[in-house]
């Protein structure tokens, strides 16, 4: 089987926000960011400390038979149970007291409190907790966007997604292995909206996703106290390796009103991409008229003018894609 290039995430030390500023954030790469203070959370943060100071605010979680949790498919449930138990049961590895299996998996991601409308806010949902958690102060405070608690089961793995917004994931406790691949390796990630459909990153049915062994796997291992830098359209993939706690802090990089009002979890597209999408959409439409053959010289004409606009240097040509086949026409 042919294996994807395997790309070791850098590891950088002794950042503080002007180093991370001029030299790391302009890169526009994933990094990891070790050593950076994060606060008392790092040795306070234990199942028992979480369990007492969470008390039994009510958290809806996904519960799933396997550890591998698939959001396109919906492999999983969502529960309601009080902040302390969940802790306890995603701590274990065969719990007494389940929903489905007593080898069942547990994630939590914070919700705001309208979760419709308010994204998550540590220091709004969990503030007892959110005092041990030092926010770095590498973006102002005013492009602030949200801070997500998470907590997942040991050999939990979440699906391959982006998000529109820069982020930064602290691994508080336990290890995670991650994975990410370039926005300019979506082509080959067989997208099904903002996630992919390969859900198995490590042993993909390359049957099923031939093109897949071309995206750039790039790969690193996070440690209690580190910090992953994952700028906006990076696709990442999430493996704990131990039951462990982390915070996810979004911030807006582009001008507010680039981003839809209406996104909690800031992975809706932006609001002129969006507008394109179904722009794009309309025009596949109206393509439907023609006969195959027209459908077919149309739709490469499409792609052409889309490559010369918007790709940029260094981007995978769309061309052996498109003398294998168009992914723009349909049987005739």
């Amino acid at each position: 089987m042919e294996s994807q290039e395997k790309i070791h995430v850098p590891i950088y030390t002794g950042i503080n926000k002007d180093i991370f500023l001029q030299e790391i954030y302009p890169q526009r790469k994933p990094a990891v960011l070790r050593g950076v203070s994060l606060g008392p959370c790092l040795e306070k943060w234990t199942v028992d400390y979480l369990r007492q100071r969470g008390s039994d605010k009510e958290v809806k979680v996904h519960v799933s038979t396997v550890a591998q949790m698939d959001f396109l498919h919906k492999n999983f449930v969502y529960k309601t149970l009080p902040f302390r138990e969940f802790v306890k049961r995603a701590s274990e590895r065969k719990h007494s007291d389940f929903f489905l299996c007593e080898d069942e998996s547990y994630y939590l991601r914070s919700l705001g409190e309208d979760v419709r409308k308010e994204p998550a806010d540590l220091s709004k949902q969990f503030p007892e907790l959110a005092e041990d958690f030092h926010t770095p102060d590498f973006f102002s405070p005013d492009q602030f966007f949200s801070s997500v608690f998470r907590i997942s089961s040991c050999g939990l793995q979440l699906w391959t997604h982006y998000d529109v917004m820069d982020n930064l994931l602290a691994q508080v406790t336990g290890t995670k292995r991650v994975v990410l691949y370039s926005p300019q390796d979506s082509l080959y990630l067989y997208l099904s909206g903002d996630k992919s459909e390969v859900l198995d990153v490590d042993t993909p049915d390359l049957e099923q996703f031939p093109e897949f062994v071309k995206a750039k796997r790039h790969e690193c291992v996070l440690e209690p106290g580190d910090l992953l830098f994952i700028p906006a359209l990076w696709f990442h993939n999430t493996l704990a390796l131990q039951f462990g706690v982390g915070v996810n802090v979004f911030w807006r990089h582009l001008p507010a009103d680039s981003y839809d009002k209406k996104d909690p979890y800031g992975n809706k597209d932006p609001v002129a991409a969006s507008r394109a999408l179904q722009a794009l959409e309309r025009a596949l439409n109206i393509l439907d008229e023609l006969p195959a053959e027209y459908r077919d010289f149309y739709g490469r004409r499409m792609m052409q003018r889309i490559q010369k606009r918007t790709l940029c240097s260094g981007m995978p040509s769309t061309r052996t894609q498109v003398s294998d086949s168009n992914p723009l026409t349909k049987p005739g």
